[in-house]
């Protein structure tokens, strides 16, 4: 659905999870993979752009050629929030959210969303995605730990920082009433 000044807006749904966990066992490799592209998607959404250019630059000297499916567009989506989070769902306003999804020479398909109007970074995750299809190892290694580790060393400082502002109140109690 086409907004003003080309911006499309994006349809909402609520999406139900389960609320018992899978055990391991139960787990198959479908649902391995799922999870770590999830968490790839995730790490690649959070990353800095210089930071995710250079990485894919650096890596893959061979690039894909790439066919665009969908964008790069960028659109709003709503959030949603709960009372005492666990209560009676609201809506608590919109965000800007880029996406691109493309399919790479070799066939793998790669979605991209990222907050803001970076449309270059849905891009580029799409294409990362659609990599991390076909070689998930490699991009695992290459790409996303070292995303990985600025994350948690500017997670870490921010944290030390934090720690040392740190006051802690407590009150005195006398022996005598």
């Amino acid at each position: 659905m086409s907004g003003l000044n080309g911006l499309v807006v994006y349809n909402t749904r609520q999406v139900e999870m389960p609320m018992q966990p899978v055990s391991a066992s139960a787990q198959t490799p479908d649902d391995v993979f799922g999870q770590r592209r999830q968490a790839a998607l995730s790490a690649l959404s959070h990353a800095d752009m210089a930071q995710l250019q250079k990485l894919y630059d650096e890596t893959w000297w061979n690039k894909p050629i790439v066919s665009p499916i969908r964008g790069p567009e960028t659109g709003l989506i709503m959030l949603r929030g709960r009372t005492g989070g666990g209560g009676a769902p609201f809506n608590l306003g919109e965000a800007t959210v880029s996406r691109a999804s493309v399919r790479i020479d070799t066939g793998e398909v790669g979605h991209g969303y990222c907050l803001g109007r970076d449309t270059d970074k849905a891009r580029l995750i799409a294409i990362i995605d659609a990599l991390f299809q076909r070689e998930p190892d490699n991009v695992e290694f290459a790409i996303l730990r070292p995303l990985n580790d600025t994350a948690y060393w500017a997670d870490k400082k921010r944290r030390d920082e934090t720690a040392a502002t740190k006051v802690d109140f407590f009150t005195m109690v006398r022996g005598e009433d």
